[in-house]
């Protein structure tokens, strides 16, 4: 037991070793200029470690240093009300609730493209090129249309930030359980009907199982991209709440360590949406294979 965590845990903190030295060292580099013109203008003699402390220490740094970054992290989460507008636990909740949403709503209507493309060759032709098109367009040129078009109908809140969500994450969605569901053999498709076995016979008890693999992989892209919509589709709200409004706030008001400890905590978000996922996996995996442990 302690030489799995170990082997799982070494890798992980070796990497944000490496990244806060590295984070650490462009700080430095990043905000040095402005404090190498301040010692000028002061006539201050300085020596390389004032240096390195003082580019650590400012408050609108245009790099934040790490410690800054979790400094600002702990006073917006522990130290403010769960309420409060200013709590990055509230404005996380802002951003997983359109998160959630959109990625029931982008997985229901993945699944539901893909078994119309497969099932039917006309659908294939017709729809796979279009959603594949739609994928070019920017989110950042279509969210605030969504925005307004749906609020000049009267429908604000939380659907439609929720349905730039579902639109970002729908498309793995598709793609992946088209693959899935078209994986089986032409043979094994061939012998379930020699066994008299209907379309939807078929679909359950091969094509679907097939594809449950195919499912979850695109599911890991699918949440995260789904955070990505609902960030982005709370940038044009003005502020009212969220991990996007407050990443404009931040932009607002100059405040780089807002706009860095807001970003820390939506990469946190996602990667325990995806981690989730991979859990639930897991299961459904075991459960494919009769209860027997299966790695993911």
């Amino acid at each position: 037991m302690t030489d799995t965590l170990r082997q799982k845990l070494l890798p992980v903190l070796t990497i944000v070793a490496a990244i806060g030295v590295i984070w650490y060292g462009f700080t430095v580099y990043l905000n040095a200029p402005w404090q190498l013109d301040q010692y000028e203008k002061s006539a201050t003699e300085w020596s390389m470690s004032d240096l390195v402390y003082d580019t650590m220490a400012h408050d609108r740094p245009v790099l934040p240093a790490p410690h800054q970054v979790v400094a600002e992290i702990w006073k917006t989460t522990v130290k403010k009300k769960v309420t409060s507008k200013r709590s990055l636990i509230y404005h996380s909740w802002v951003t997983l609730s359109s998160t959630l949403l959109g990625f029931v709503m982008g997985t229901f209507t993945g699944m539901m493209l893909a078994i119309f493309i497969v099932e039917n060759r006309a659908m294939d032709k017709s729809l796979m090129p279009w959603i594949i098109t739609s994928q070019t367009i920017p989110i950042l040129a279509i969210a605030p249309m969504i925005i307004v078009v749906l609020g000049s109908i009267g429908i604000t809140g939380l659907f439609p930030k929720s349905v730039i969500s579902m639109y970002l994450c729908f498309f793995p969605v598709v793609v992946s359980m088209v693959k899935g569901l078209r994986s089986p053999e032409p043979i094994l498709i061939d012998q379930m009907r020699t066994y008299s076995a209907s379309p939807t016979q078929v679909f359950f008890k091969l094509r679907l199982p097939a594809s449950i693999p195919f499912l979850f992989a695109s599911l890991k892209v699918a949440i995260a991209l789904s955070v990505v919509g609902a960030i982005v589709a709370e940038l044009p709200t003005g502020g009212q709440g969220g991990l996007g409004a407050r990443l404009l706030t931040g932009s607002y008001y100059g405040q780089i360590t807002m706009i860095w400890s807001a970003l820390i905590v939506a990469s946190v978000v996602s990667a325990l949406l995806v981690t989730a996922v991979g859990r639930l996996e897991g299961i459904a995996l075991r459960k494919l294979n009769g209860g027997q442990a299966v790695a993911v």
